[in-house]
């Protein structure tokens, strides 16, 4: 076993079980390709560790690269006592579409972690992912502090983790996500945290044709999460973030309250925001500030805080 990457893993462990502890945070990131040669990340969820294999795309295959893997493996065990069943690998190339939404086994074992005052249904077998964005961690709690007594929106709202912060703020909360299997999971995760989902509002419908229905009503809080890039069957057109932006953003801003805040978050990399939108609204980067403690990528996603130009206090 390499005494450098289990030396690597024991620090960040070190550094970060009080803080998990103090804040009641059973999922967090304990490693994210800190030593060149051990290009791989690995998420605890309890006592059991999510290990993402992206080497595929970082390092060669040469056959002295090909121990680094195993290393990894052994590094978890010795550390933590952990078995083949409690170290989850998933190779992790770059993903396409709705590709890392598909599921990738059949167990169907599910099981819940903390965050905070909130309690998570995931899955850690099934997916690429486990039902739980670790990354938007300070972003949710964001949410649950604004949302009392607000309308709240939640676009491509996957397995409803904003949708619950903000009702357990004391929001009413609309979750729309296309996927009819996220839907229930959504709700799932509202009832394990006491909550009745039949006084919130759930849609299953594409993102995109809900903002383009005419509605009466406005949201103080509309919280746009949207994939990079999807392609789906049960979509007409195909959808980029980048590319699509502008119509995106103006349709959330036409359903926004007067003194309402958008806030529009995506994980593109190279994501630039168009200038139109800055000259259009009035918007403020920030994504420093939503980058959690256990991550070490401050490109893990961006997200900015858009207001209507007449708004005051911005």
């Amino acid at each position: 076993m390499s005494t450098e990457i289990r030396n690597r893993i024991k620090k960040n462990v070190a550094n970060l079980e009080s803080w998990a502890k103090k804040f009641q945070i059973d999922a967090y990131r304990i490693y994210e390709r800190d030593i060149p040669d051990y290009p791989f990340i690995v998420d605890r969820y309890n006592d059991k560790f999510i290990v993402y294999d992206r080497s595929i795309d970082s390092i060669d295959s040469r056959e002295d690269k090909q121990q680094h893997f195993p290393q990894l493996i052994d590094a978890l065990k010795d550390l933590f006592g952990a078995s083949e069943d409690q170290i989850i690998i998933k190779r992790r190339s770059r993903q396409k579409g709705e590709s890392q939404y598909e599921k990738t086994a059949e167990t169907n074992r599910t099981e819940t972690v903390r965050e905070g005052e909130a309690v998570f249904k995931v899955n850690l077998y099934d997916y690429l992912d486990t039902g739980l964005f670790l990354d938007h961690r300070l972003m949710r709690d964001k949410i649950r502090k604004q949302a009392k007594g607000k309308e709240v929106l939640n676009l491509f709202c996957y397995t409803g983790s904003v949708s619950v912060f903000a009702a357990l703020g004391g929001g009413h909360v609309t979750s729309v996500d296309m996927s009819a299997t996220y839907s229930r999971w959504a709700q799932d995760n509202f009832r394990l945290n006491g909550l009745d989902p039949s006084q919130h509002v759930f849609v299953t419908q594409n993102a995109l044709e809900y903002l383009h229905e005419p509605k009466d009503e406005r949201f103080d809080i509309i919280f746009l999460d949207p994939p990079t890039f999807s392609n789906s069957k049960r979509m007409d057109e195909s959808f980029e973030v980048e590319r699509d932006q502008v119509p995106l953003v103006d349709a959330c801003m036409d359903l926004l309250a007067d003194e309402g805040v958008l806030y529009f978050s995506n994980n593109k990399r190279s994501f630039k925001l168009e200038p139109v939108i800055e000259a259009s609204y009035r918007v403020r980067d920030i994504t420093a500030s939503t980058i959690p403690k256990d991550f070490r990528d401050p490109k893990i996603h961006r997200v900015y805080e858009i207001r209507r130009k007449s708004t005051p206090g911005l």
